[in-house]
């Protein structure tokens, strides 16, 4: 029993230092970035929600926080976001006998410029967009907002976060 402790012990170090640097996020050798900054996101969409661009600058920030090990500056970071928010469109779905929106779908879709000061090569200028379907007899407000806000930050913080950051 000893025996096999100290053999699943020699081939378990042996597969992580052979393998190199792992990371369960995914995330690329940084290389000598040690900062990223998040620019203030412009909110360019034709309908313009109150504070959906302060909700969104702040999740991206808090992602790359909690999936890297890079500090977060407000000026000359090795790896920059900026942007803005582009659509913001509620839209019926689907419709019921009545001619009414069975289900809506609230998009919301943004523009993303990134430039890595220390590899120019993985820059991108790309657009991103996600959204979450709520029946068409709920108002877009209070809880359902919060969940959908929730909900689509996630996916398009996580989006961008793999366009530039993940080995994927």
């Amino acid at each position: 029993m000893k025996h096999i402790k100290y053999i699943l012990l020699l081939v378990t170090s042996t597969i992580l230092l052979g393998c190199g640097a792992y990371s369960f996020t995914g995330v690329q050798d940084l290389g000598d970035a040690k900062t990223f900054q998040v620019n203030y996101f412009q909110n360019n969409a034709p309908l313009i929600e109150p504070g959906l661009e302060r909700d969104f600058t702040i999740a991206l920030q808090d992602l790359i926080q909690n999936q890297t090990s890079l500090s977060l500056v407000n000026s000359n970071g090795d790896l920059v976001y900026e942007g803005e928010i582009t659509e913001y469109r509620i839209s019926p779905t689907t419709a019921t006998a009545n001619s009414t929106a069975a289900q809506n779908r609230l998009t919301i879709g943004v523009n993303v410029r990134f430039y890595n000061k220390k590899d120019d090569e993985n820059d991108f200028d790309r657009k991103f967009s996600f959204y979450y379907d709520y029946t068409g007899s709920q108002l877009l407000s209070g809880a359902i907002k919060a969940t959908a806000f929730e909900e689509i930050f996630e996916r398009l913080t996580q989006d961008i976060f793999n366009a530039s950051l993940a080995n994927w």
